[in-house]
């Protein structure tokens, strides 16, 4: 029986927009944005933000590099907040309703601190509320130094959280993320990004 359910942010909660981050990285100076970013787990500067290895302040220097001139941290923040095309209505509201059926739920999300600076603020839904006030837990790649699909990352939730992982749902839209919390025992649901999932996430807690 299910009584916890871990999700993913962008591509679930958050509609993920890599043509929009890819332009707007582009535009304020990066050049092969489109080979350098990835929507599911990024690498080298954008990676090491992402792992918690450096700062934001580490990366606007490194940036401003490959731009070959200096960038803001609004700069920065610009290019990051690309990726969000959206968060649906339907996602928030059905979060909530699983919240008041019982489930403890918790939030697992490769991230760093320019996004953020927006999920964490009453900015996040347009109406008041950051994430805080739709999940129990959460639990943040840049803050752990912990990146999916790596299973410490999974394992460290499970630990934490003294939860069951046959007991646990896992929510992503990454093949590779999903894959790894299978192997750990945990039950999975791979809805694509920016699909309707919110009915189909009651089948799997059946």
């Amino acid at each position: 029986m299910i009584k916890n359910i871990i999700f993913d942010l962008g591509g679930v909660i958050m509609t993920i927009d890599q043509k929009e981050a890819v332009r707007r990285f582009t535009d304020i100076g990066l050049a092969d944005a489109e080979k350098i970013l990835d929507p599911y787990t990024q690498s080298g500067i954008f990676g090491d933000l992402e792992n918690g290895l450096i700062t934001t302040e580490d990366f606007r220097r490194e940036l401003s590099c490959l731009a070959h001139k200096e960038l803001t941290h609004d700069e920065c923040k610009y290019g990051w907040r690309g990726y969000c095309k959206e968060v649906p209505r339907r996602n928030l509201q059905v979060l909530r309703a699983l919240r008041d059926e019982g489930y403890r739920l918790i939030l697992m999300s490769n991230t760093n601190p320019y996004m953020m600076e927006w999920g964490l603020s009453d900015d996040f839904d347009g109406e008041g509320h950051s994430l805080y006030d739709y999940f129990d837990a959460l639990y943040l790649s840049y803050k752990l130094k912990l990146m999916k699909p790596d299973q410490r990352f999974f394992s460290h939730i499970i630990s934490n959280e003294n939860i069951s992982p046959e007991e646990t749902l896992f929510v992503d839209d990454g093949p590779r993320n999903v894959l790894a919390a299978a192997q750990l025992g945990i039950a999975t649901f791979c809805p694509d990004n920016g699909s309707d999932w919110t009915s189909d996430i009651y089948k799997c807690l059946k």
